[in-house]
């Protein structure tokens, strides 16, 4: 088993000379952002049986005779920007590689999207003929033929493409582009020999059995995804670009669970985490503690599991991603006895879906059959847990007014008063920490959840705002100059803002000279303060105060909005009425008052002619692949 390593501070590099630049874009889509072509070059997908509940998976192949489409966050093969292989990683006796994660690239919001669109039908033709772009391409992305999820090299496609065009026919084994098989006799001189199966691919293509009593996955033949497995090390002895090390260890870590090896997929899963988590790519991290959750589930460190899958689970993630999560943990809950908790979430999964997914539908009715079966024996099991419970973490208490004394207190989760009634205003409790004053102060302290003072009013904040990420911006006049200050009050950021929003994923907007843009935990001004707004819709009608856990904000100039990511680059520029952030979009309004939408490089995806931004998202979903991820 691998030990976890820790990854070094995530700080953009322009350039590295000891990790060779990966030859393909700088960040690939996760699958359930894959967008397929536009519909006209698509054909339908074959129909499935809702009541084939006993298999299930990715297994078609293209047309062409291309293994189907790797399934994860995944891309394949890496190599040196000169076209050679990359230098093996260390071994560490096992066979399997222990490499350290090389210094993080930054988010490439651009690249990134693509998790979001498909290039244009011409575009996509083009493309087809291409290898994969170099990162230099990527850079220029709106003048390319196509995006990067339409690359068909033969050594190398997204696993988040889908092309929804190709006949998804199995071809036999040991077949080229979909021909018969081979015959006994004698082959063409000129016969070339059909290409390898890349192991991501032909992992995706697995046709799953699951247990209807145990609720796990089983391989049809176990001896293919051993050789699948083995596909996947040699993959890894030629990678070292933390976003493909870590798809290709939890993917890994998938073969080794089903295959029963462990502790071997737990080692897999927790160094799959850290290089995600070194990426700082949303997306990739959740789809990796998730792989990390079913390892320890089937380990039965139920607990830990649990956590991990609230962690992973976000509404700022796609709709299919989010019902998956839920459905796998239904499925933990079921190992708990927790039946009725496994209940609501094979529910909301089922919601997420609006009932269209008729794959998560049969495994959802295996799923409820083995509920039922399990109540009629020993019953629903404990009641569901509140979220605080789930993800390890104690209910903080919550302010109480006393209506006789007209002053403010804390209680327990139970009603119970832990901190009497004696402040004229509380704030509530955020990392473990709140704002309180006092009826005979005109300024703020702030105590810990035992009552204890750790800044005290004679500091002189007379406004602050709660914690988050460690900080919190006070002012001492309470109407400008806001400054960052850390739980033992030593100033991070020094004064100078006008105003200031809280913390959050690492940013936080802030408003100088009359114009709003943002800055880092260390006070570093990321988005220039030029902007007359910044702050988030999301689709689900939220709005974040902020950035998004993508690194993406909202901005407004002169009355039109744009995008900006966390680096300050524009990724739309303020040129609509409207932007609304979409899990793989963007959301915009037109003069007329018609939706449409743009991908993530900001390139048009759906002309502005639907009366609403719902029939966007409608519209959105049709053009999603239908592609789950390996769990």
């Amino acid at each position: 088993m691998h030990a976890p390593i820790t990854p070094p501070p995530v700080e953009p590099t322009t350039a590295d000379t000891s990790v060779p630049a990966p030859d393909g874009p700088p960040a690939e889509p996760e699958p359930h952002d894959a967008i397929a072509t536009a519909p006209e070059q698509s054909s339908p997908p074959p129909e499935r049986n809702p009541n084939d509940v006993a298999t299930f998976g990715t297994t078609e192949a293209r047309r062409d005779g291309a293994a189907p489409e790797a399934t994860a966050d995944e891309t394949t093969g890496e190599t040196s920007a000169d076209g050679t292989a990359r230098e093996p990683a260390a071994a560490d006796g096992t066979g399997r590689s222990a490499p350290t994660p090389s210094t993080p690239e930054p988010v490439d919001t651009a690249a990134d999207a693509d998790d979001t669109a498909a290039a244009p039908p011409q575009q996509a033709q083009a493309q087809a003929e291409d290898t994969e772009p170099t990162p230099a391409d990527t850079e220029h992305d709106a003048e390319h033929a196509g995006s990067a999820e339409h690359t068909k090299s033969t050594d190398h496609t997204d696993d988040e493409d889908e092309d929804d065009a190709q006949d998804p026919r199995t071809p036999e084994v040991g077949t080229h582009d979909g021909a018969a098989p081979a015959t006994d006799a004698e082959p063409a001189a000129d016969a070339e020999p059909p290409p390898p199966v890349d192991p991501e691919q032909a992992l995706a293509a697995v046709g799953w059995e699951l247990d209807p009593l145990t609720l796990r996955e089983r391989a049809p033949d176990p001896e293919q995804l051993r050789v699948i497995r083995d596909g996947l090390t040699g993959k890894l002895d030629t990678t070292l670009d933390n976003r493909s090390r870590a798809r290709l260890l939890s993917l890994r870590a998938v073969a080794s669970r089903i295959l029963g090896d462990l502790d071997d997929a737990l080692g897999d899963a927790r160094l799959a985490v850290t290089y995600a988590e070194a990426t700082g790519e949303f997306r990739r991290t959740a789809l990796a503690r998730a792989r990390l959750a079913e390892a320890l589930r089937w380990r039965g460190d139920h607990a830990e599991a649990d956590r991990l899958f609230a962690e992973a689970n976000s509404p700022e993630l796609p709709d299919r991603l989010r019902a998956l999560l839920h459905e796998h943990a239904g499925r933990c809950c079921f190992d708990q006895g927790r039946l009725t908790e496994a209940c609501l979430h094979f529910e909301r999964a089922l919601d997420l879906r609006h009932g269209e997914d008729a794959q998560l539908n049969a495994r959802v009715e295996v799923a409820l059959d083995a509920v039922a079966t399990r109540a009629a024996a020993d019953g629903f099991g404990p009641p569901p847990r509140r979220p605080e419970e789930v993800l390890g973490t104690p209910r903080p208490p919550m302010p109480t007014f006393d209506e006789e004394q007209e002053l403010w207190g804390y209680a327990d989760a139970d009603g119970e008063m832990v901190i009497a009634h004696r402040y004229a205003e509380a704030q509530p409790f955020q990392e473990g920490l709140a704002w309180v004053r006092r009826p005979e102060a005109s300024r703020w302290a702030l105590i810990d959840t035992s009552g204890a003072a750790l800044i005290e009013a004679n500091n002189g904040y007379r406004a602050v705002v709660p914690f988050s990420d460690g900080l919190s911006w006070v002012s001492m006049d309470g109407k400008g100059r806001w400054m960052a200050v850390d739980r033992m009050n030593i100033v991070k950021i020094p004064p100078g803002y006008e105003e200031a929003r809280p913390f959050r994923n690492g940013l936080a907007a802030v408003r100088q000279n009359g114009g709003w843009g943002a800055v880092d935990l260390t006070g570093e001004v990321v988005v220039p303060t030029r902007y007359h707004r910044l702050g988030t819709p999301l689709a689900d009608g939220r709005e974040v105060d902020g950035f998004t856990a993508d690194g993406l904000a909202v901005v407004e100039l002169a009355g039109r909005r744009g995008v900006v990511d966390r680096t300050g680059r524009v990724v739309v520029p303020p040129a609509y009425p409207t932007v609304v952030v979409h899990p793989v979009a963007f959301l915009v309004a037109a003069e007329s008052g018609r939706w449409g939408a743009l991908d993530r490089r900001g390139e048009p995806l759906i002309d502005p002619v639907h009366p609403g931004r719902a029939a966007v998202v409608a519209e959105i979903d049709r053009l999603l692949a239908d592609a789950s991820p390996v769990l």
